[in-house]
């Protein structure tokens, strides 16, 4: 095969590459909660100004974007692709995406994001612009960036992305009294809240909330029900019923405790019925030590967490400066000060003091007012 071999200048980027790359930031969320442990990515592939291919990352993580992109053309000579993150460069399950759009002749490749992990972060570059390639780098870094957080943080910091996601009254209520299951949003809301269960790779909740509400925490939104994250129960003292909702469906959906437990009988009850256990040490407040659930989920190849709560899980998880996303429901209702706070022993109002917020959406639901926020560090 003849490369091209060309000097290398300066790529400015125009208003139809912004448009391109957008559109494979688009595609990259699809994949969001479906990939893991890999990256959600996005690639579009255009050719005398028209996209003549395009794809995103595979369910469990394969096939990879660029080369799904490339299975739907046979007309990719010459073309420039746009992709949410670096090409691979090396072997693994599969042969590497940067080799496959060299082998495909391509005369350009614009990419948002490098990818941290060793075994590629710049190699993939390299070897396009070794093979004759064009490369522009950082268009639209920032937007892929928040998408790939996840992936970035497993690989950088041994720690998923994690949301907290907290449905509340106007006075920031989740309850009437303690250890009572109510709804204080609309059923908008709560349709909405199945669609963040679906770009997440797992959902968490503490054992309170698992024994008071027993949930199935699984994805019901019509058309998504193959996108149920695996459920994670944060069980000190492995108190879950094997009746109980979670681990009645754990052979469908997948159940994993976090305990600190030693107890074999109860480990070969749950496991009879398909639930993975972990073993975590405490703190000195008797709790999981979360930063070690948080090594354990990367280990597993979780990229994207969401926090279901309880109000004492939600609030440990922003003392211990584990958040990085926050999602507020606010319903109209008021309940006023004999409920049940939505942060264990954070008022409200001084949220501002344990979070530096910056607002990235916000709409209606409903009745309701959610918005969306990522954390500043």
């Amino acid at each position: 095969m003849k490369f091209r071999i060309m000097k290398k200048a300066d790529i400015t980027f125009n208003e139809d590459d912004h448009a391109y790359m957008k559109m494979a930031l688009d595609l990259s969320r699809r994949g969001l909660g479906a990939t893991q442990p890999n990256p959600s990515v996005g690639c579009v592939i255009v050719k005398n100004n028209h996209v003549i291919s395009r794809g995103w990352t595979g369910i469990g993580g394969r096939p990879h974007a660029e080369t799904i992109a490339l299975s739907r053309t046979d007309d990719a000579e010459g073309s420039t692709v746009y992709v949410s993150l670096e090409p691979c460069s090396h072997h693994g399950k599969t042969p590497p995406c940067a080799d496959a759009l060299i082998q495909a002749n391509v005369a350009k490749v614009i990419i948002a994001a490098r990818d941290p992990d060793p075994r590629v972060s710049g190699e993939g570059i390299k070897m396009l612009e070794q093979a004759g390639i064009d490369v522009g780098f950082g268009l639209l870094k920032e937007d892929a960036n928040l998408i790939h957080q996840g992936f970035f943080q497993k690989t950088e910091q041994s720690r998923p992305l994690v949301t907290v996601k907290i449905a509340s009254s106007k006075d920031g209520k989740i309850a009437k009294a303690e250890g009572e299951k109510n709804w204080v949003t609309c059923p908008v809301s709560r349709r909405r809240g199945h669609l963040y269960r679906a770009n997440h790779d797992a959902i968490m909740v503490g054992i309170g909330t698992a024994l008071i509400d027993d949930p199935s925490l699984d994805c019901r939104t019509p058309g998504l029900e193959d996108r149920s994250p695996i459920r994670v129960v944060l069980d000190t003292d492995l108190r879950i019923s094997v009746n109980s909702k979670l681990c009645k469906s754990a052979t469908e959906i997948p159940l994993w405790i976090m305990t600190n437990s030693v107890d074999k009988e109860k480990y070969a009850e749950l496991e009879k019925y398909g639930v993975k256990i972990f073993r975590v040490e405490k703190n000195k407040a008797g709790q999981l030590e979360l930063e070690q659930v948080m090594k354990i989920l990367a280990e597993q190849g979780i990229t994207r967490l969401l926090s279901e709560g309880g109000a004492q899980l939600n609030a440990s998880l922003i003392r211990a400066s584990l958040v990085d996303r926050l999602i507020w429901f606010k319903s109209d209702l008021t309940i006023g000060e004999n409920g049940v706070n939505a942060l264990y022993g954070i008022p409200i109002n001084d949220l501002d003091q344990h979070l530096n917020l910056s607002l990235l959406n916000e709409g209606t639901s409903g009745s309701d007012h959610w918005q969306e926020f990522k954390i500043l560090r």
